[in-house]
């Protein structure tokens, strides 16, 4: 670990671009919900090396992921008459009240794995799926994990809120809720953070948001509008539709904030 990561928690949104040889530093997971697909779903999972669909986000991999590539690359990549083949999850996990039966039956001749967790009504098919991923990855540095969810945010208001309760459920865990708009994520209390905004995919709108408690003091740089030891609450101040002013952000605040930025259009 060099002295900025030492300092800083830094984030970057890398998984936005190409893959690169300096990926092969982290283990990147991709879950995917039962939700519209974001544009580049296909790039998330070129990026994934552990790939798991909650429930019903099978049916989304199967009838979705195929239409999302370019015709060029589904005549060059896609052979077969079926295109779905060339996305295997590792994984199907929840509580198997979504998912079509003729997709289960698809992806368990493929082979992968069934989850059926039924029994636990308690917690979210998120929540079960990012258990089941960090239990796959016990020797993993936690900071070198970065779990990706695609089809977060969108649809019913209770699973979004459900989705953002997972991100502080699992506040060692770096767990980033991508739509086809916007990204978020949690920036824990007990770190100071750097964010590499990457330009040519996302911003410039932002937001920090207090989540759980009230903030007492946060701070900023890089943001057209910075905070100066801001308190920030829910009726009251909340930093949204701010703007990033540069590739890099800076936040310490004494309660945990969530951070989001939107993604660009092609």
């Amino acid at each position: 670990m060099n002295r900025e990561e030492e300092e800083f928690m830094c984030h970057r949104s890398s998984f936005l671009l190409p893959p690169s040889e300096k990926d092969k530093d982290s283990v990147t997971a991709l879950v995917i919900l039962n939700q519209k697909l974001p544009r580049f779903a296909p790039l998330l999972w070129d990026h994934a090396q552990v790939r798991v669909c909650a429930d019903g986000g099978a049916n989304r991999l199967y009838d979705e992921m195929p239409l999302l590539l370019s015709p060029q690359s589904q005549s060059q990549s896609h052979p077969h008459p079926h295109p779905q083949l060339r996305y295997k999850p590792d994984a199907i996990n929840g509580d198997m009240d979504s998912i079509r039966t003729e997709v289960l039956d698809f992806y368990t001749k493929l082979g992968t794995k069934i989850i059926d967790e039924s029994h636990d009504q308690d917690t979210t098919d998120l929540h079960k799926c990012i258990t089941y991923i960090r239990n796959l990855t016990p020797d993993i540095d936690k900071p070198k994990l970065c779990i990706l969810v695609a089809g977060a945010l969108g649809g019913r208001f209770d699973h979004e809120i459900g989705n953002i309760n997972v991100l502080c459920r699992f506040p060692d865990t770096r767990i980033i809720l991508l739509s086809d708009d916007c990204l978020i994520h949690l920036l824990p209390r007990n770190h100071c953070h750097k964010i590499f905004v990457q330009s040519s995919v996302e911003g410039p709108h932002c937001g920090l948001i207090p989540i759980g408690m009230p903030s007492g003091s946060s701070t900023t740089t890089g943001l057209q509008w910075d905070l100066n030891h801001t308190e920030m609450r829910f009726g009251g101040l909340v930093s949204t539709s701010n703007i990033v002013k540069g590739d890099i952000v800076t936040v310490q605040s004494d309660s945990d904030l969530l951070w989001t930025i939107s993604i660009k259009k092609p």
